[in-house]
């Protein structure tokens, strides 16, 4: 008599390769990840190449968000505390304990209330909208759901 196996499920500890919600975890990571490189890159060499649709007072809106008192915390580009923020998030993907991703839900968690901090003031304060921002906000928002769904399914670690 023939019996027929099942596949292991994928919460199997033999089990290998990344699933689908680590995957998508990564796929948001990354394009966020390049949104910031960009908004990094284009914040210090000048907003000369910024690429943006909106219009405001004669020149772009992200260059009017991108050049406002907003734009930096201390000092510092919030377009680099962002890449720093999604690499950051990225390292945690490997690793399975809950730790990590309770780290990775915690960047998460404060990269999505900082974007929304942020989305409040091009809204309410500067009155302009930069796009980039906008989709890091995205892929902030997602994340954060992303990742809260991966720290609540963790179960007991394995060894």
């Amino acid at each position: 008599m023939t019996t027929a196996t099942r596949p292991a499920p994928a919460s199997s500890p033999g089990r290998t390769g990344a699933s689908a919600l680590t995957i998508a975890i990564l796929v948001v990571a990354l394009i966020g990840l390049a949104d910031a490189a960009y908004l990094t890159y284009e914040h210090y060499n000048g907003l000369s190449g910024l690429l943006c649709l909106g219009g405001h007072h004669g020149h772009s809106s992200c260059t009017t968000v991108q050049s406002s008192t907003y734009s930096k915390l201390d000092g510092v580009s919030v377009a680099l505390l962002g890449l720093i923020g999604y690499v950051a998030l990225l390292a945690t993907l490997p690793f399975r304990g809950d730790l990590f991703k309770a780290a990775g839900f915690g960047i998460a968690l404060i990269g999505f209330g900082f974007s929304a901090y942020l989305t409040y003031r091009e809204v309410f304060t500067i009155k302009a909208i930069c796009e980039w921002c906008v989709g890091s906000a995205i892929c902030m928002t997602l994340l954060v759901i992303l990742t809260g769904i991966r720290f609540l399914r963790a179960g007991p670690a394995t060894p």
